[in-house]
């Protein structure tokens, strides 16, 4: 689990490091990252409406970007689904 959990942080701040603030995902960051690295987890991933649409669910602050709080809320509802722990 040590092993998974450096490899999310890790993704996090390669994309969240590409523009802007280093510790935020940026819309264009966070569409990056969904369409490479989970493109088979999130419907639709290809769709950048589905992608807007999913990153302002979890943007609590609605301040545009997403902090590794507010994306680690996506990591845990897609192990959730992953797992047959919920719908």
């Amino acid at each position: 689990m040590e092993a998974a959990i450096n490899t999310i942080v890790g993704q996090f701040k390669e994309f969240a490091g590409k523009d802007g603030s280093s510790s935020t995902l940026s819309k264009d960051e966070f569409h990056k990252l969904v369409t490479s690295q989970l493109p088979n987890f999130v419907k639709n991933a290809k769709d950048p409406g589905a992608i807007d649409q999913l990153m302002s669910s979890l943007d609590e602050n609605n301040d545009g970007e997403l902090t590794f709080s507010e994306f680690w809320q996506l990591i845990g509802k897609l192990a959730c689904k992953q797992g047959g722990f919920c719908q």
